[in-house]
């Protein structure tokens, strides 16, 4: 049980309508995975309500075992489906989606991490349609910057990674072969050698972290370059002793300061609040935030 009782605004209100249906059954049929399921994702009825969600490639099983994260730890023994960036991609045009965001599992098995399946998914969905925007989340790689350079070599229109949480707390949130300076180097170099494409990291607060590291990571991310940011809370998946506990529920209004801060930083956009997570609601994010400007 969780130590510390959920305040009223972390209290979520299911519905579930036709457009959510229509996604449930598209991804069942297709074979497909997101991340609002493996992760107990807790806008799912939201997005889904929508007609969006976050499309979780190369498989449900992670060579990682980060302690936020609920997807499945074990070894994929360098298995990739050819077929998986084609199905996505008709996935899409059945949603009739305009913004795609495309996120994995860690794939260490992989000697390029998973880079180019990552590129042929994004390439078949342009090949459909070139005016649909395709965010990819991307592991760190473990560093490789050709790895990058492939995922880059695509197109896509953002680039994300995330750091998840300040430096000091790294350690203990992410898996031991994750490292918060490579997370930050993984996005310079994208900047570096991509300054047209956008790039967006998140961060989740709740764990015990101060505001000033709140604030410097803020400033990690715009020093190399960041363009997008977003903070929401940590929420435990389970009260398995395998996931960290909640250390605090951060009031709504430190998610405004925090908003504040990044839009004065420079950010060309941040979305924070309790239920804000790395691609939620990415599509308004993009285009109300970044292309009305």
């Amino acid at each position: 049980m969780e130590k510390k009782r959920k305040p009223d605004w972390i209290k979520i209100k299911l519905s579930f309508n036709d457009k959510f249906v229509k996604v449930r059954k598209t991804l069942k049929i297709k074979k497909l995975h997101t991340v609002c399921e493996e992760a107990l994702c807790p806008n799912i009825n939201e997005c889904w309500g929508e007609g969006t969600a976050t499309i979780m490639i190369m498989g449900d099983v992670c060579t990682r075992a980060c302690r936020f994260c609920n997807v499945k730890t074990g070894n994929p023994g360098g298995y990739l489906d050819p077929e998986e960036p084609y199905r996505v991609a008709e996935a899409v045009k059945e949603w009739g989606l305009k913004y795609v965001v495309l996120t994995s599992v860690d794939r260490d098995d992989l000697p390029d991490g998973g880079a180019y399946h990552f590129a042929k998914t994004i390439g078949a969905i342009k090949s459909l349609d070139s005016s649909i925007l395709v965010e990819p989340l991307i592991p760190d790689f473990q560093g490789n910057i050709n790895s990058l350079k492939i995922v880059l070599d695509a197109n896509p229109d953002v680039l994300a990674h995330n750091v998840e949480t300040v430096e000091r707390l790294s350690p203990v949130v992410r898996d031991k072969r994750a490292d918060y300076s490579l997370s930050l180097k993984v996005l310079e170099n994208s900047k570096k050698l991509r300054p047209d494409i956008y790039t967006k990291s998140s961060i989740m607060v709740g764990l015990g972290e101060k505001e000033e590291e709140v604030i410097k990571t803020l400033k990690d991310l715009r020093n190399v370059g960041v363009d997008i940011v977003t903070i929401g809370q940590y929420l435990r998946p389970s009260s398995h002793k395998k996931f960290l506990e909640v250390k605090e529920y951060v009031h709504p209004e430190k998610f405004e300061y925090y908003k504040k801060i990044a839009l004065e930083m420079g950010f060309l956009y941040c979305a924070s609040g309790p239920f804000v997570r790395s691609s939620y609601k990415a599509a308004e994010a993009f285009l109300k935030g970044i292309l009305r400007k």
